[in-house]
């Protein structure tokens, strides 16, 4: 009763803020925070990923986002497979990938949103050959957000038993109405490092951080041992 109550609020409702729910007949839409992009002018021009997750039993069928700035390059990380559809290109969750590409902002940020519709699709798929395969998912992203507040902190996220670290990255949001001041984005800082199948970051945040609501998104990219 309560899944039936929340499918049709969902249809009723308007969506999360942006365009994640057109077209989706019966959507959850959610919305993550406003992101900080990387404002370096280095080519390569440093990235950010951001992970958003829909509720279980739901796979994310719709994806906007919100610019502080129009020089933010914004896509997403699918999956290979035909045709390109919710559950086979898409999983639960998503990882948003944001670059600046302008010269001047000093505190470019998104806000990603997604909308997210009931069931999973996609079947396996068999290699065409002995020795070629189809896409797959070799590797597992585990993802911890955290509150960060003044003073300092260490966040670690690891791969599990079985598994090797073959990327790491991490992001900061604010959860405010508006994208975040540049004092606000300065007023946070981080070292990365990595140690055997761990990511380890270590946040340091300033006094502004007291009134507003920030997160760090340490992000481990893991695959199986063989």
């Amino acid at each position: 009763m309560l899944a039936v109550l929340a499918a049709a609020l969902a249809v009723a409702s308007p969506a999360g803020g942006a365009n994640e729910c057109d077209g989706l007949m019966v959507c959850v839409p959610v919305a993550g925070p406003w992101v900080v992009v990387p404002a370096s002018g280095r080519v390569p021009r440093p990235r950010v990923e951001y992970q958003l997750t829909c509720p279980r039993g739901h796979v994310v069928g719709g994806l906007d986002a919100r610019l502080s700035d129009r020089a933010i390059d914004v896509s997403f990380l699918g999956t290979l497979g035909s045709p390109v559809n919710p559950g086979i290109s898409t999983s639960r969750a998503a990882v948003f990938v944001a670059t600046y590409v302008g010269a001047s902002a000093r505190a470019p940020s998104f806000k990603p949103f997604i909308g997210c519709m009931p069931g999973a699709g996609g079947g396996a798929r068999l290699p065409t050959s002995a020795s070629a395969f189809p896409p797959g998912r070799p590797t597992t992203r585990r993802v911890k957000t955290v509150r960060v507040r003044p003073g300092t902190a260490t966040v670690t996220q690891r791969c599990t038993v079985g598994e090797r670290l073959v990327g790491a990255s991490h992001a900061f949001g604010f959860s405010t109405r508006t994208p975040p001041s540049a004092s606000l984005v300065d007023g946070l800082s981080a070292d990365q490092s990595i140690q055997g199948r761990e990511v380890v970051v270590k946040v340091r945040g300033d006094a502004e951080l007291a009134g507003v609501r920030a997160v760090v998104q340490v992000h481990a990219v893991c695959a199986r041992t063989r």
